[in-house]
């Protein structure tokens, strides 16, 4: 058991509602955004696209909390989104001045990589329409109480947009307090984010205040290191299967510091090349202990892009319907690991094919 007091799905319109910025993601497939002369796009940001692997993948209720500037690309971006099953009732319009000078839509511009090629991502999301939300433009206790949700989710990308967003977190946060929401939160360190936005420093300021509330953290080395200021011995830039003892010091700093969290996961990658990394998971919950994931060395990548999101997702729905730590675990490193095999930001995985990767499935062809 996980020991995380859920609500009833019976008296919540919502299993879970995100909160987080969604962005229009321009894809050149193999080739590159320098030279590139047509692009596919998506939609994608590291908050949503926790919410829409659970809709689409697990079949869960959920709902995005965002903004857009009312034009035909913030359009494209709810049609996609609804494309997705998530629900778009709270999406903030703002009025577009014909420019984008005071609100636009964000834009990402994402390589995949290949080899010895990384993937690039190149941001374009200034004076987004998300960036602008701020306390009192939503009911929180309306979303969360009177309609009723069983888990809130939102991150450290979001937090990072400006100066109101942290706000907007913490007012949700103590909404989901009041009303017995579950609340989880992807640390999502991103240092191009925070370099106009006071840099470290301002990064540990805004998770460390945060993360008083939050139940269930999620987290790669990096992100507790540069978020929280853990500094573990052994923790590097990259980890493999044989530093386990590493992340569980880790998550046992985080544990101890923060005696509200009561489940931690993070994500244990090797990046190989940008196209094979050794893959796994370890997460903690303080009724359970350390429980680690089937570790997938030399796993074959298409586009790494929306791993770690699916990982969460699929974490989440194993702690909102299983109450099981390890099963949890399984489920997020799984569906993780099938979301980099397809391109995109989200899964394009169904839990049966989870589920079986699970068991140990190998990829022969199915007929």
């Amino acid at each position: 058991m996980s020991d995380l007091d859920i609500r009833n799905a019976d008296s919540c319109r919502y299993d879970l509602v995100s909160l987080g910025e969604v962005m229009l993601r321009f894809d050149p497939g193999e080739g590159r955004i320098r030279n590139a002369r047509s692009f596919r796009v998506w939609e994608g940001g590291g908050e949503y696209n926790v919410a829409r692997g659970l809709r689409r993948c697990f079949g869960l209720r959920t709902a995005i909390v965002t903004a857009f500037a009312d034009n035909a690309v913030g359009r494209l971006l709810e049609d996609l989104i609804l494309q997705g099953g998530v629900d778009t009732s709270f999406v903030q319009w703002l009025p577009h001045d014909g420019v984008g000078g005071e609100v636009r839509n964000g834009l990402n511009f994402t390589e995949r990589g290949f080899g010895l090629r990384g993937a690039l991502g190149v941001s374009d999301r200034g004076n987004s329409a998300a960036s602008q939300l701020a306390p009192g433009q939503l009911d929180w206790d309306h979303v969360l109480g009177t309609l009723g949700a069983r888990w809130l989710h939102t991150g450290g990308i979001f937090a990072a947009l400006s100066a109101t967003t942290p706000e907007v977190i913490e007012e949700a946060f103590l909404a989901a307090e009041r009303h017995g929401t579950i609340i989880s939160y992807d640390l999502n360190y991103r240092p191009s984010l925070w370099q106009a936005n006071g840099g470290v420093e301002r990064a540990r300021e805004v998770n460390r205040r945060l993360a008083r509330h939050v139940h269930v953290m999620i987290g790669n080395e990096e992100d507790f290191t540069a978020c929280l200021g853990l500094d573990v011995p052994g923790i590097g830039p990259e980890l493999s299967e044989l530093d386990a003892a590493s992340f569980r010091e880790m998550i046992g700093e985080a544990a101890a510091t923060y005696d509200n969290l009561k489940v931690i996961a993070t994500t244990m990658r090797t990046v190989r090349s940008a196209t094979v990394n050794d893959w796994g998971a370890i997460a903690w919950s303080r009724e359970e202990g350390f429980v680690e994931a089937t570790f997938r060395p030399g796993l074959e990548i298409l586009d790494r892009i929306g791993g770690g999101d699916s990982f969460a997702a699929g974490l989440i729905f194993g702690l909102l319907e299983l109450s099981e730590l390890q099963l949890a675990t399984e489920y997020g490193a799984a569906h993780g690991a099938l979301a980099m095999t397809t391109p995109g930001d989200t899964s394009t995985a169904v839990v049966a094919e989870v589920e079986s990767l699970m068991r140990g499935a190998g990829a022969r062809v199915q007929r």
